[in-house]
């Protein structure tokens, strides 16, 4: 049994396809399927059962492939150690984010993380919520900047700020000439949505519980729509097609030609952005560090939470 038969069936459990395991590892179909089968063969057990479009964890082989994940990632452990020897914060920082934090958080945070630790690059990874929580788990990534609520997955957390949203209109909308918008006005507009996936969709639902109520009728699908990007939802409001709620840290630092955005009256719908790790992982400086990075950059609305 080695670390790279381990790794092997980790991707496969992942991936559930041996083509896109062997790819993920950089080495062809059949020099995975081969390191498998003697795995299996070794243990006198089955792992995975093979079907004709995807592949599956045995019940047992769920219990193995969490064990080699175990592994792995004491394996590296034993790396972090001897690196931090002789430098705490040497070598890359793997970091997920959401797709609705990325934009407006990650160019000044490489900034500040280059300056204050130019011995620790930032390589980044953006996606959504789930998919990044499976990366965590899977030691694909060190650290995620993610938005709760999220499913509890026995992570190590630590609060970043708490962010407020605003709403976006026309520049020509009735609303636009309001100094503050209530939640529950929006259920007479148009509402712009990201597409099923995005956290923040939630969050908007959970500020307009009508439109989730709409969802499965014909009159939600009328009135809402679905965008793959803030950017282009605030684009389409700028062309009057509707309103759209979005984050504080969303909105452009200068004032835009066709879209005005307006703070929400009290109460305010926020949202908690935290810093999240596996409890396993062993570069407590590392984590240290990218949150003072974060600290250091420029948010302007949020209030941070220490």
């Amino acid at each position: 049994m080695t670390l790279t038969e381990l790794r092997y069936i980790v991707a496969v459990a992942r991936e559930k396809h041996f083509g896109r395991a062997a790819e993920a590892c950089f080495v062809s179909q059949p020099t995975l399927s081969v390191a498998i089968k003697k795995l299996e063969e070794e243990l006198d057990v089955k792992i995975f059962e093979r079907g004709a479009n995807e592949v599956s964890v045995t019940p047992l082989g769920d219990e193995i492939v969490r064990q080699a994940q175990s592994v792995i990632e004491q394996a590296a452990a034993i790396k972090e150690i001897a690196k931090r020897g002789k430098d705490p914060v040497a070598g890359p920082l793997r970091v997920g984010v959401i797709y609705t934090i990325g934009p407006y958080l990650l160019p000044d945070l490489v900034r500040q993380a280059i300056a204050r630790v130019p011995q620790m690059p930032l390589v980044l990874q953006e996606n959504f919520t789930a998919r990044l929580l499976d990366m965590l788990r899977t030691g694909e990534l060190d650290c995620a900047i993610l938005a709760e609520p999220f499913p509890d997955t026995g992570l190590a957390l630590a609060p970043l700020y708490d962010e407020p949203f605003v709403v976006a209109v026309p520049k020509d909308h009735p609303l636009g000439r309001r100094a503050q918008i209530s939640a529950d006005e929006l259920k007479h507009e148009t509402l712009l949505l990201l597409g099923t996936g995005h956290c923040f969709r939630d969050h908007v639902l959970e500020v307009c519980p009508e439109y989730a109520r709409f969802s499965s009728h014909a009159e939600g699908i009328r009135k809402s729509f679905e965008g793959s990007s803030l950017e282009t939802i605030k684009y389409m409001v700028a062309a009057g097609m509707g309103v759209t709620v979005v984050p504080v840290l969303g909105v452009p630092k200068e004032p835009q030609p066709h879209v005005l955005y307006i703070p929400f009256s009290e109460p305010v719908p926020t949202r908690r952005v935290v810093l999240a790790w596996r409890r396993t992982f062993t570069r407590y400086e590392a984590i240290a560090a990218l949150r003072n990075a974060i600290y250091a950059c420029e948010l302007p609305g949020v209030a941070r939470v220490t």
